[in-house]
């Protein structure tokens, strides 16, 4: 029901926008979020957007760099990620969460896009 997309190959300093579109259901009330998960690591919290899109919540590893944004006509969430780095290597997932306000767990979130690979070279 969430597909995620737009991840690829990019020099550091570079910049891409991931996509999630959302498919069989309407996820304009629901608050979206964007986690990753690296090789070995955990998966976590990169960014959240309410479900209008006026209150946004960032990762500290992120702050600055990456922008969310959605767009309900469209069942579409995206990421706006600049000045990459090669930390910033993942699979990128977005999700949605029913319980109203901004949240940054990944038990906090009900439907879960399969992934698209960002991979950021040095």
């Amino acid at each position: 029901q969430l597909q995620a997309s737009g991840g690829g190959l990019v020099q550091a300093g570079g910049s891409l926008r991931l996509s999630c579109a959302a498919s069989g259901r309407t996820f304009s009330s629901y608050t979206m979020g964007w986690f990753r998960q690296a090789p070995g690591k955990e998966r976590e919290f990169v960014a959240s957007i309410s479900w209008s899109g006026s209150n946004s919540l960032y990762a500290d590893s992120v702050k600055g760099r990456f922008t969310i944004s959605r767009d309900n006509a469209k069942n579409t969430v995206y990421l706006r990620m600049n000045s990459l780095k090669p930390e910033d290597t993942a699979v990128y997932y977005c999700a949605a969460s029913i319980i109203y306000g901004l949240r940054r767990g990944v038990s906090e979130y009900d439907y879960w896009g399969q992934g698209t690979q960002v991979t950021v070279s040095s």
